[in-house]
């Protein structure tokens, strides 16, 4: 039996590599729980750091409040990447959950998606369960219930969008669409990033009412060339600060779809052209009488014109009889004459016969 030559082993083990790789970077990345008990597959898909635990009844999963300055995270164990291979197609994606926090003001909860060499299992006391300190590419969108005047907080009833750091670049008021973060009861939350337009949109509302039309925070972001071709975890984290909060996930499900690289546009910020519009000018009553009277006249008086020509015309051509020639009169009378004549002869001669 001949032995396998080592360039052969060296091809097998690189494609074997390859084709791992990318079933570890899909970035068609879905998946869907309001079960997270053991028969489920949400175990084997996902996994608990800190203060993170599955609810005794497999319904919830509590992410802090067991104890004081608690802090917990639950991330999917496989990555996406927001390009897709050689065609360099963007990735757009979809999420959504409900979720409850206690009145107590606690740090809240965020949305994050992190480098796949981010330390999931270390926490060091910053908002969200973030590493502050360390300089790493993270994208979170917080849902906060505790003013922090350091990271420049507005209130304590807040979403943000926070890129690369802890004070965000987008803010935007819970309390404006009569909502309460900390309220106990459950919420909705809808996250959505756009690659076409490179839009990343944030709605809130209580559970069971239907999805707002507008968001609650918009924001222009290309996350293609954020993370470019590096692997991306999406997670839930969550720290009660220096209270008992609690904060508990009812149901999360994400769905990631492909972009084509012609569809790739550059975004629109809806806000600059509220600003930058033109006021638009509502006519009066009294204008459009004046248009209206002005198009009646106007149309009379072509009408009239017209009328006028038509009838110049028929003069000129309609009125014009033919001229028949003297000659030819007087022929025809002769014609008709001996026409006649011949008749009568012709009659006669017939009747003597």
């Amino acid at each position: 039996m001949a032995a396998v030559s080592t360039p052969r082993y060296l091809l097998a083990f690189f494609l074997l590599n390859l084709y791992l790789k990318v079933l570890d970077a899909d970035p068609n990345l879905t998946f869907s729980f309001k079960n997270f008990g053991k028969d489920s597959n949400f175990e084997s898909q996902f996994a608990l750091y800190g203060d993170a635990e599955v609810a005794g009844d497999g319904m919830s999963v509590q992410m802090a409040g067991s104890g004081v300055s608690t802090a917990g995270r639950v991330c999917c164990k496989k990555p996406m990447n927001l390009v897709e291979g050689n065609s360099r197609n963007v990735v757009s994606f979809s999420n959504y959950f409900t979720f409850s926090m206690s009145k107590e003001n606690g740090d809240g909860l965020a949305f994050v998606m992190l480098p796949s060499g981010f330390p999931l299992s270390v926490f060091d006391g910053g908002p969200m369960g973030m590493l502050v300190e360390r300089k790493m590419k993270f994208l979170a969108v917080e849902f906060d219930t505790f003013k922090d005047d350091k990271y420049g907080d507005v209130n304590g009833n807040h979403i943000g969008l926070d890129v690369e750091s802890p004070v965000s670049v987008k803010v935007s008021n819970v309390s404006s669409v009569n909502l309460a973060l900390n309220s106990g009861e459950k919420l909705q939350a809808w996250i959505d990033y756009e690659a076409s337009s490179k839009r990343f949109e944030v709605r809130l509302s209580k559970f069971g009412d239907n999805r707002p039309v507008d968001p609650l925070l918009s924001y222009p972001i290309d996350l293609s060339e954020m993370w470019k071709e590096e692997d991306v975890i999406v997670g839930l984290s969550s720290s009660s600060g220096n209270s008992s909060q609690k904060c508990n996930i009812y149901f999360w499900s994400f769905k990631s779809r492909t972009v084509p690289q012609w569809m790739h546009s550059e975004p629109m910020d809806p806000e600059d052209v509220v600003e930058n519009a033109e006021e638009l000018k509502v006519p009066k009553k009294g204008d459009c009488a004046l248009r209206i009277l002005a198009a009646l006249i106007f149309g009379t008086v072509c009408g009239a014109l017209g009328a006028f020509f038509v009838l110049f015309l028929w003069t000129i051509f309609g009125n014009r009889r033919p001229v028949v020639p003297e000659e030819f009169t007087v022929q025809s009378k002769e014609f008709d004459y001996k026409k006649f004549n011949v008749s009568v002869d012709k009659t006669i001669e017939d009747g003597k016969n």
